[in-house]
């Protein structure tokens, strides 16, 4: 606690209690067998202990915020080397029930194969969720998660995403359903693929599908020089 000297709306000078407390939350997508998940984390102790929330907790003294964000998230839930992108600051006053916290939102794309999830540190389990089978989360998580979300779907129309989520090699109808798991819509396949081949951004391999029970589909991958263009340019993406 910190006792800090401020103008009420009078303009008298009070002494008020303050609360410097920050934390970090982040948000983890991954797109795993056609559906988009978000990585969960079960608490192990403390007033939220067996519930589920994002992977988070409280920033060290001497520590910043990117490194707190890494260090959380690898603690928690095993992942290490991973790009995050911050959100924004969430600061309800009523966000935690023992007093005033403020926390960080960081999000993050992953492809979810590539990683084994490990929980550990103040983690019971740590587990990948369908975003349509999220249970109830603690505190205000649920809002944090949302705004990722949202975040989400207004990126995959003005940037490309694919890289992040999908394997190196993928056909046409894999990229279409990351997309309408994002977006929450079917779309229209014809359309889609004439829309998604006129940017250039995707390179036949020459290869097709192998062991597959229906007709085996080209297998594409995206040309990382326009896709690093498009990342940095953007471009409006209408379905």
């Amino acid at each position: 606690m910190l006792r800090k000297i401020i103008d009420d709306e009078s303009g008298k000078k009070v002494d008020e209690e303050v609360m410097n407390a920050i934390t970090i939350d982040c948000v983890v997508f991954g797109f795993n067998e056609g559906s988009l998940e978000v990585l969960l984390v079960k608490h192990a102790t403390g007033i939220s202990k067996n519930r589920w929330g994002l992977p988070g907790g409280w920033i060290k003294e001497k520590e910043s915020i990117n490194n707190a964000a890494k260090r959380l998230l690898k603690e928690l839930t095993g992942l290490n080397n991973i790009y995050l992108e911050q959100l924004q600051a969430f600061g309800e006053p009523k966000r935690f029930p023992l007093g005033r916290v403020i926390t960080i939102g960081y999000y993050a794309l992953i492809k979810s194969d590539d990683y084994d999830i490990v929980a550990g540190f103040t983690a019971a389990e740590a587990k990948w969720f369908k975003i349509s089978e999220i249970p109830e989360l603690i505190y205000d998580h649920s809002e944090i998660y949302n705004f990722s979300l949202r975040k989400l779907k207004r990126r995959v129309r003005q940037a490309p995403i694919g890289f992040n989520l999908l394997p190196e090699k993928f056909t046409l109808l894999d990229l279409m359903h990351l997309y309408e798991e994002i977006l929450e819509f079917k779309m229209d396949k014809p359309n889609f693929r004439r829309k998604f081949l006129k940017m250039k951004l995707l390179i036949d391999t020459g290869e097709k599908q192998k062991n597959v029970s229906h007709r085996a589909a080209k297998l594409f991958k995206f040309d990382k020089e326009i896709y690093k263009k498009l990342t940095e340019k953007g471009f409006i993406f209408e379905f």
